[in-house]
């Protein structure tokens, strides 16, 4: 039996063919509608929450204002041999003061684990957050804070300062100070870079909404999952640990819950007194040597 073939195109008489093609174009030009409504709808909403960010920065920057006894505002980053600025990488002091630091861009499985290894060896640190971290995990920056440790600035989406103009990285800085702003109540006034990538530009934008920009000298490596005795080798066996030091942790390493108790005891053991970078710092009468080390002006 052979199948019927019909040509619907062919035998459809015009004016059902109109009609049809008709139909069609309004059900195309409806979707379409509704679709530029939807999109109109988030870029209104992302062009307004823009608009809260730049007027934020300009705020905190008009807050930055010289000291009211007449003394000069001092850069918190610092330029070396009259060309490139440096981050805090360490702090030259000699009280055999350290600081343990943790980044938290990524997940918070271990956060809890953490904070309450840092409670049974009464120790206080400093976390970096990224603003969408802050927004995800609201109670874990809570718990956080309640325990007494720094809440620092690591942008808002963790994007590459260094691509960035001077005010794409202003709307990355205050993007995350807001979150926490808004959060806690607290003003955050330490800045680390996402991927430690910074530049002039990244150093600039940070120093004129009042923060100190804040790298490390001991990376634990937490990040690239070699292994437990590596990573406590690596913090305890480094040729740069001295009175000063910034660690350098991330809150969602698989290793660092098991390596963190016998780092903080091995530190301890050597005679180190860990304690949060805004107890580490020097907040005025500074400047930098070539190696990003603060040292007091004498």
């Amino acid at each position: 039996m052979r199948k019927l073939k019909i040509d619907l195109k062919k035998h459809l008489p015009d004016a059902v063919k109109h009609r049809l093609r008709r139909n069609v174009t309004l059900v195309m030009f409806a979707m379409l509608a509704v679709f530029a409504v939807a999109m109109g709808l988030q870029a209104a909403d992302a062009l307004a929450a823009n608009y809260r960010t730049v007027a934020a920065v300009a705020v905190a920057e008009a807050s930055v204002q010289p000291p009211a006894d007449g003394r000069t505002f001092e850069s918190r980053s610092q330029t070396v041999d009259g060309r490139k600025q440096l981050p805090i990488y360490s702090v030259d002091r000699d009280d055999n003061k350290i600081a343990i630091s943790f980044d938290a861009a990524w997940g918070a499985d271990d956060t809890d684990t953490l904070l309450a290894i840092l409670k049974e060896h009464n120790v206080l640190t400093t976390f970096f957050l990224c603003g969408y971290w802050v927004v995800k995990y609201p109670e874990e920056v809570k718990r956080i804070h309640a325990a007494g440790h720094d809440i620092a600035n690591h942008g808002d989406t963790h994007a590459h300062g260094a691509k960035l103009s001077l005010e794409g990285n202003k709307r990355e800085i205050m993007g995350a100070h807001n979150k926490v702003r808004d959060l806690l109540g607290i003003e955050m006034n330490l800045f680390r870079p996402p991927f430690g990538e910074y530049n002039n530009t990244v150093l600039q934008a940070a120093d004129a909404l009042g923060y100190f920009t804040i790298q490390w000298d001991i990376d634990s490596h937490d990040w690239m999952n070699r292994g437990v005795q590596y990573e406590i080798d690596r913090v305890l066996k480094h040729p740069k640990l001295q009175s000063g030091s910034i660690v350098l942790f991330h809150n969602d390493a698989p290793n660092t819950p098991k390596t963190l108790p016998t780092i903080i005891k091995g530190l301890q053991e050597r005679g180190f007194t860990i304690v949060p970078i805004s107890q580490l710092i020097h907040t005025e009468n500074f400047h930098m040597n070539h190696e990003g080390r603060q040292m007091l002006k004498q």
